[in-house]
């Protein structure tokens, strides 16, 4: 039988993550990943990148610390 979905107050959100400057070299600037955000607070992130990752977390806050690169990277959320 499956799973019921678990409730929540949150529905799932889409975002992108936006670079103003590309510290590293190697994302470029612009838009540089697409994702969404569950309602438990965890995310799936696809890189558009020539390497094309997908990666998961558990926390934006989390994914801000490391590729923020000190507020040249920022979260934008689609209406």
């Amino acid at each position: 039988m499956p799973r019921k979905p678990k409730e929540s107050k949150t529905a799932m959100r889409l975002f992108c993550l936006k670079r103003q400057e590309d510290v590293s070299g190697v994302s470029g600037v612009g838009i540089i990943a697409e994702g969404v955000e569950f309602s438990n607070g965890e995310f799936a992130l696809h890189w558009l990148s020539q390497y094309d990752f997908i990666t998961t977390g558990r926390s934006i806050k989390a994914l801000i610390e490391v590729h923020g690169h000190d507020g040249k990277t920022v979260i934008e959320y689609y209406e």
